[in-house]
């Protein structure tokens, strides 16, 4: 006989499925010990550069149920973003998550829909819903979840779609039937490491986020450092280097949500479209995207540091 824990898992997991998240795996709500020290230690050592809200609201960060009254269950979701058609060879580089649709917006739709259905499907359940903007470690919850293992650049990865997909989470106040988390299968492998222009993974398993291509390009807005100079490979916003690299990411399939396809206009830009982008064009190729994010001031800052 299956009890109501069983049905309901099954529930959610099902309508996860049918709105288009590509996975869903269930932890139980609680504080999480192991990355209590270690996110402390990559803050006291300033690995957050001027990414000064990583600093705020620690104990949420770490316990969820301080982010939803009597949280009992973390629902971790992922959504496949790999494209099917990508940029131009002669072009700077924008990471493949930016191709399409701003996925805050998107992303968040959905698990809107997922929590409504839930209500309509099992009653009287209270929760939230979380893509990346709020205080969650979202890529300790995934794997907690047994959704994949967080690899030596600190990405959630799997063995059966690599890692380019977002996390996003439910936390809800019902009991659940919980997963378990998956085994770690980087083994000795130090593609990522070994790849990295900027050497900002310091150790396996540790990023220094002020030493990234995306920081810079993206969270930066200083005056990008002039030691970092031939060092970004043609990387205009972000950087999928230390994906690009990685064996598992062989096996990633492309994604079946038409909001994240590419403007074709974006496709066929060559590095002469991007340095003599206006404000128009911006406008209209980048509609509702994540490259509003560094607007066009930013883009063409970091622009005028590659040429």
């Amino acid at each position: 006989m299956i009890n109501n824990k069983e049905k309901y898992t099954n529930i959610i997991k099902a309508e996860a499925n049918r709105l288009g998240f590509l996975s869903c795996g269930i932890s139980k709500a609680g504080f999480l010990e192991e990355e209590a020290p270690r996110l402390e230690n990559w803050l006291n050592k300033q690995m957050q550069g001027q990414m000064f809200y990583m600093e705020d609201h620690f104990d949420k960060r770490l316990n969820p149920t301080l982010l939803v009254n009597d949280a009992k269950s973390v629902v971790s979701l992922l959504i496949n973003y790999y494209p099917s058609e990508f940029q131009n060879n002669d072009s700077y580089k924008i990471s493949k998550y930016a191709y399409g649709k701003d996925y805050h917006n998107v992303i968040t739709k959905k698990l809107r829909k997922l929590l409504r259905s839930i209500k309509t499907q099992i009653g009287d359940v209270h929760g939230r819903t979380f893509i990346d903007i709020a205080p969650v470690l979202d890529k300790a919850w995934a794997a907690k979840s047994g959704l994949g293992w967080i690899g030596k650049n600190s990405n959630l990865i799997t063995q059966k779609v690599g890692s380019f997909y977002f996390i996003a989470e439910l936390i809800i106040d019902l009991e659940l039937e919980y997963d378990s988390p998956t085994t770690d299968h980087c083994g000795t492998c130090t593609a990522c490491i070994d790849s990295c222009p900027t050497q900002a993974i310091v150790a396996p398993y540790v990023v220094d986020g002020s030493k990234c291509i995306s920081y810079f390009t993206i969270e930066l807005k200083d005056n990008l450092p002039q030691e970092m100079k031939g060092k970004f490979n043609d990387w205009a916003f972000g950087c999928d280097i230390c994906q690009d690299v990685c064996p598992w990411n062989k096996f990633s399939k492309p994604h079946n949500e038409p909001l994240f396809n590419a403007n074709p206009e974006l496709l066929s830009f060559t590095k002469k479209d991007w340095e003599e982008i206006t404000e128009e064009t911006f406008n209209k190729v980048f509609q509702n995207s994540p490259l509003k994010r560094t607007k066009l001031e930013g883009l063409k800052r970091n622009i005028t540091f590659l040429k």
